[in-house]
């Protein structure tokens, strides 16, 4: 049976194009694309279930932060892959809070998105080269130990990975801290070495992964 896709985006073009890509992977099978999260939402209610939702982020009235939450908190099986225009580290950490289990640029080829889809259907999660599944596998909480022990982390350095695993910027890091920009540089510097990743979102997949951090 094949994996029932909805996807959401406000530009009419790129939904059907998105569409039209999806349905020509054998695997899945698009329901419904809309241009809004509320007529997805209006959809939902119909009955209408899809199992995952390809969504955008920049809408306007619900954008895909809102339509994320409300997914989340009314229908948690239903598994979110953003898709948008925007790579900015925070878009990305805001989009996996509020329940994506997968963040794509729309510039992906179409291998990637599929790659994406087939992830989250067989993991439940799709981890982009920010991240490694063998990484996690060695670190993860089941092997017994406090993580933040097993990786070297202190309580400062925890803090600031916890700050991270919000929508707030660097700067904004540093004033909750009571620390300058340079010294929470410093502390990103430090966890990237000792969590072995190379981003932000990296990071905070992992924080969330080994149970360092708890979404909300």
């Amino acid at each position: 049976m094949k994996t029932k896709v909805a996807i959401v985006d406000d530009h009419e073009l790129m939904a059907k194009a998105l569409s039209g890509l999806v349905q020509k992977f054998e695997r899945y099978d698009v329901i419904f694309e809309v241009c809004s999260g509320e007529e997805l939402i209006k959809r939902i209610e119909l009955g209408m279930i899809p199992e995952i939702v390809l969504l955008d982020i920049n809408m306007p009235i619900m954008d895909g932060y809102q339509v994320a939450q409300w997914l989340t908190s009314h229908f948690p099986e239903i598994k979110i892959l953003a898709l948008s225009m925007n790579d900015k580290e925070e878009s990305i950490v805001k989009m996996l809070r509020n329940g994506a289990k997968g963040y794509l640029l729309k510039g992906c080829k179409p291998q990637e998105l599929c790659q994406a889809l087939d992830s989250i259907v067989q993991k439940g999660i799709y981890y982009t080269e920010y991240i490694t599944i063998q990484l996690i596998k060695n670190l993860s909480p089941e092997k017994g130990g406090n993580p933040t022990k097993l990786l070297g982390i202190n309580e400062r350095e925890l803090n600031f990975v916890r700050l991270s695993c919000s929508d707030f910027t660097y700067v904004e890091i540093a004033d909750k801290m009571c620390v300058s920009p340079r010294t929470v540089d410093g502390y990103r510097e430090s966890v990237f070495q000792k969590m072995d990743v190379k981003s932000r979102v990296g990071m905070v997949l992992l924080a969330i992964k080994l149970g360092i951090v708890d979404l909300p």
